[in-house]
């Protein structure tokens, strides 16, 4: 008996049919589920100008861009100071106007150029990223650093080691290692970042649980409850990127948001 070619090009058809149809509906359900939702990294800075964000150099009010040390060019939000004869202590941060609590914070930076004149030694190579800080509004005229978290932004010199993405607490305590934590400065555990080289830095801070330093995927140090120095915890506060006489640029400032 002659095969029906008709009868069985209709079933294969209707197979596939039915394969197709149940692929689409896993997609659908796939679009649908927590990980489609998963919160998307927010741009801080825009690429173009410094909108959302408020300078504040000591010496000057808040919102007096004095040399215009913040600037956008190239793409670049750039930490410059040709406008400086000399440092003369004019510490500056630069605050992003919204406050947060929980979140990763990731930038990519390098430091280029010389030092300011009359610059600290220590400030070589050196700013940093403040989180969980006090408002801009709140800050005295003469006042050095924002109560705050900072995970220091240290460069190397060519041949000694010095290590990144420390912590200072400006005006706050932390608990390190099951015990609370005085002293400014703590060293991470990460290599050394030499010359004029991109690197990317995360921050993943949990309110007024812990805060965790990332370069390269790898923790390099975490710790616990961040407190002013009353021992008022920390659930929150501003951000902001540090001016302290090297010249610096960042070509991306990004957030996502955590989940309480």
């Amino acid at each position: 008996m002659k095969p029906d070619h008709s009868t069985h090009f209709n079933e294969t058809t209707m197979n596939r049919l039915h394969v197709t149809l149940a692929c689409l509906s896993l997609l659908l359900l796939a679009s649908d589920s927590p990980a489609a939702d998963k919160p998307k990294w927010i741009q801080l800075f825009n690429g173009k100008d410094l909108t959302g964000w408020t300078p504040k150099i000591k010496g000057y009010a808040a919102g007096e861009n004095f040399g215009n040390t913040f600037r956008v060019e190239d793409g670049l939000l750039k930490v410059s100071y040709e406008k400086y004869d000399k440092f003369d202590r004019r510490f500056g941060h630069l605050f992003f106007d919204q406050p947060f609590s929980n979140y990763v914070i990731r930038v990519e930076y390098r430091f280029t150029g010389d030092q300011c004149p009359d610059g600290p030694g220590w400030a070589i190579r050196n700013s940093g990223i403040m989180v969980h800080g006090q408002t801009v509004k709140s800050m005295g005229k003469d006042q050095d650093f924002p109560n705050s978290i900072e995970v220091q932004l240290l460069g190397g010199n060519g041949k000694d080691d010095r290590a990144n993405a420390n912590l200072c607490t400006p005006g706050t305590h932390v608990v390190f290692d099951g015990k609370l934590l005085k002293r400014h400065c703590t060293n991470s555990t990460s290599k050394t970042y030499h010359g004029e080289q991109w690197v990317t830095v995360e921050v993943e801070v949990r309110g007024g649980k812990s805060i965790k330093h990332v370069i390269d995927g790898k923790a390099v140090i975490e710790y616990k409850a961040p407190q002013l120095d009353d021992g008022t915890i920390l659930t929150g506060g501003t951000i902001s990127l540090q001016s302290e006489s090297h010249p610096i640029e960042f070509r991306k400032v990004e957030l996502r948001k955590l989940d309480k």
